[in-house]
């Protein structure tokens, strides 16, 4: 999987929450300011991987749907057009750790101020919070527009 080294690289977090679609809307535009590419990340983990109890089995879980789905999320977020110039990446693991680690040599991490998790009126999710923290490159957090 290659990827342009002489363009600036920036990379969303996208989850299917309102927070996420507001960065990818602003991860693109941002990308098209600077000349970027856009990898769409979306992270995905079985229930308890990370728990001390054995790994548990999610039997419903089919990767290949989940990425159907993402594209489609990125086709009705961006349009089409929009959407077959942005990389997405279905990756496995814990969402903090997938999002440091696909930011790695970008320019910029762009992230939902809250995912599909969390409290209403938290001002950032915990991934938002744990990214802005630990990231080795500019993070970005996106609030959604009101409804």
């Amino acid at each position: 999987m290659g990827t342009d080294t002489s363009r600036p690289r920036v990379v969303v977090g996208v989850d299917g929450s309102r927070s996420s679609h507001a960065a990818l809307l602003w991860a693109v535009r941002y990308a098209g300011l600077i000349g970027g590419t856009v990898d769409a990340v979306a992270a995905w983990d079985l229930p308890g991987a990370y728990g001390w109890s054995a790994l548990a089995v999610d039997a419903d879980f089919d990767e290949a749907v989940a990425r159907q789905r993402l594209n489609q999320e990125l086709n009705e977020v961006l349009g089409a057009e929009e959407a077959a110039s942005v990389r997405a990446l279905l990756i496995r693991g814990n969402t903090v750790d997938v999002l440091l680690r696909a930011a790695e040599g970008a320019d910029a991490l762009v992230v939902g101020s809250r995912g599909r998790g969390g409290f209403g009126r938290a001002l950032l999710g915990s991934v938002s919070q744990h990214v802005a923290h630990h990231a080795k490159c500019p993070v970005v957090i996106v609030r959604p527009e009101p409804r």
